[in-house]
């Protein structure tokens, strides 16, 4: 059965995780020396997954007559309140610290949101993005808000689950 529970920020949970390879420790590095498992003081998640749909029209139709699915493209954003460089590391990974001679991998991780309703225990909805890169990191500093930072991410597959 279909999951059909409604849910609001205050259900969910972020985690990090990282992939094998040298991308993947290269994150799990920034993940535990920043703890960074459970991702908190979040607001503002966002994710985006969209398909370059090609439409075929017929000469002498005016509607479609085919749709050609084209290349998906899954991005997003995260919003938090909580600064302490772990993002902006996720995406400079070495040149965090300094300036490399050459060239360096930038960190790849999985990106898992979690939403369950307190009310209704082992009923939840997991949306998992694998090999995530960070693509873009602000920080801003308002007169008289919350301090803030943001980072824009792309993801190389996104995975969903129901339980309950």
């Amino acid at each position: 059965m279909a999951n059909a529970n409604i849910y609001t920020g205050a259900d969910g949970s972020i985690s990090l995780s990282s992939p094998e390879g040298l991308e993947g420790e290269k994150a799990q590095a920034v993940i535990d020396a920043n703890d960074l498992v459970s991702v908190g003081r979040v607001q503002g998640v966002k994710v985006e997954v969209s398909s370059d749909l090609k439409p075929f029209h017929e000469i002498g139709t005016r509607y479609a007559t085919e749709l050609r699915a084209g290349n998906i493209t899954i991005t997003g954003s995260i919003d938090r309140a909580f600064v302490n460089g772990a993002l902006l590391k996720l995406l400079l990974g070495d040149a965090a610290e300094q300036r490399p001679a050459g060239n360096w991998n930038q960190p790849a991780f999985n990106i898992s949101l979690l939403v369950e309703n307190v009310a209704r225990p082992g009923v939840r909805n997991t949306v998992t993005l694998h090999g995530v890169k960070i693509s873009n990191w602000n920080y801003q500093i308002p007169e008289d808000d919350f301090v803030m930072e943001a980072a824009r991410f792309q993801a190389l597959s996104i995975t969903v689950g129901d339980e309950g």
